[in-house]
């Protein structure tokens, strides 16, 4: 079974810092110490209204870590510029409202499709890894093959709210779809990535899924953080992850 890499993003870092202004909590800092904790990688999203992350955020990020940088982004041509610029290792491109607290479901890909299309090409053009955020559809995921993007990241969070609702009926719904869309992924040769909404036990739960090989996690962790320090929260979610594919891997 492949093994899983977390990518933890530091999203909300920055939106403690921005609370305030200034300079402290850092963002970069966190991304160093979820490093030497264990994290594959950083994500991090530059909204169109810089709620959080800012553009020198992006900057520092990729001139500081020796870990992949994951740039989550709106298909805007100004985020492509900016984009093209940092050259991160990765784009995750991503729907954005203004009014929304956080990404509301996965991007319609079919849809949008023809739109999509050149930034992909233009990204991939540039050497950066594209993935696409989108639901645990077939429908999401062959568009997303068909547009060459080279991964999927299965949105995850309608099953982890139904997790915390306590509704089984649609707990078992939902994680359906994302074990039936991780398995469509490797039939049409995409690499699969999932997240939003994680914690430990729901990371503990879907690493099961062999399919999966990453899990970008910010908000639980950036809470746990508060009470642990995000060192241990980090350790804390890699040990999950751990024990959910090697608890798989012995059922097989």
């Amino acid at each position: 079974m492949t093994a899983l890499r977390l990518g933890v993003n530091v999203d909300h870092v920055a939106t403690v810092r921005n609370a305030r202004g200034g300079a402290v909590p850092d963002p970069v800092r966190a991304a160093l110490m979820a490093i030497e904790a264990g994290a594959d990688g950083i994500t991090a999203h530059l909204r169109e209204d810089r709620r959080h992350i800012h553009d020198d955020d992006m900057r520092r990020l990729k001139a500081s870590i020796d870990k992949p940088l994951n740039f989550e982004m709106a298909a805007t041509e100004a985020m492509l510029d900016i984009a093209l610029s940092i050259r991160p290792h990765a784009c995750c491109l991503v729907p954005e409202k203004r009014t929304e607290r956080t990404t509301e479901g996965g991007l319609d890909v079919v849809g949008q499709h023809n739109s999509l299309k050149p930034f992909v090409a233009e990204l991939t053009r540039a050497g950066i890894r594209v993935s696409m955020f989108v639901e645990p559809s077939p429908e999401a995921v062959e568009a997303s093959a068909s547009l060459a993007a080279p991964v999927v990241e299965l949105h995850t969070g309608a099953w982890c709210d139904a997790r915390a609702r306590g509704d089984g009926a649609k707990v078992d719904y939902e994680f359906t779809r994302l074990k039936l869309a991780a398995a469509q992924t490797k039939t049409l040769g995409l690499e699969c990535h999932a997240g939003h909404g994680l914690d430990y036990e729901t990371a503990r739960l879907i690493a099961a899924l062999p399919q999966i090989v990453e899990l970008n996690i910010g908000h639980f962790l950036i809470g746990e953080a508060i009470f642990v320090g995000l060192a241990d929260a980090v350790k804390a979610m890699r040990m999950a992850m751990t024990e959910g594919r090697a608890a798989a891997e012995r059922r097989l």
